[in-house]
């Protein structure tokens, strides 16, 4: 498991929302988010789509469970009423590059709490996003990102966008 810690910046995103539980039902939302960006030329490579799960499976009933497919968008990148915007606050996160398959996703979200409990990182009280980039998407491999809550000494990567 390939993982680095990296602070991501805040991102203006375009989002489609999906309600209610997670599965199936988040890949239709995520479709229609790359429809919609393929009709606006958003789909480059260099083009940054997230998965946010919004809501705590444990702790929110599974029909009020929200999921946001979003991409990344220009601060200047004019947004109409055929899909939803917001910002993504940024952050000290812990990424893990997995290979995009169902088995290699399921152990990383395994090992990755492990890690961080053995690391003596703490989880911090934002969304954990799933992050995929053009290159990503044609190699099969996409970064589960945990939010944690600074660490002094920590050696950090940073990705622009």
């Amino acid at each position: 498991m390939n993982i680095t810690i990296e602070i991501l910046p805040k991102y203006r995103i375009a989002y489609v929302r999906q309600v209610g539980p997670y599965g199936p039902d988040n890949t239709q939302a995520m479709e229609k988010l790359k429809q919609w960006a393929k009709g606006n030329n958003l789909l480059a490579e260099s083009a940054i789509i997230l998965g946010v799960p919004q809501d705590n499976p444990e702790t929110t009933l599974p029909e009020k469970c929200r999921y946001d497919a979003c991409i990344v968008i220009s601060k200047d990148y004019p947004v109409d009423d055929s899909i939803c915007e917001s910002e993504l606050s940024g952050g000290t996160y812990v990424i893990c590059k997995i290979k995009h398959t169902e088995e290699d996703i399921q152990k990383a979200w395994n090992e990755i709490f492990a890690y961080l409990q053995n690391s003596g990182y703490q989880i911090d009280n934002k969304p954990i996003i799933e992050r995929y980039t053009g290159v990503m998407i044609n190699n099969d491999f996409c970064e589960i990102c945990v939010p944690i809550k600074g660490t002094p000494g920590l050696r950090l990567a940073s990705r622009k966008t």
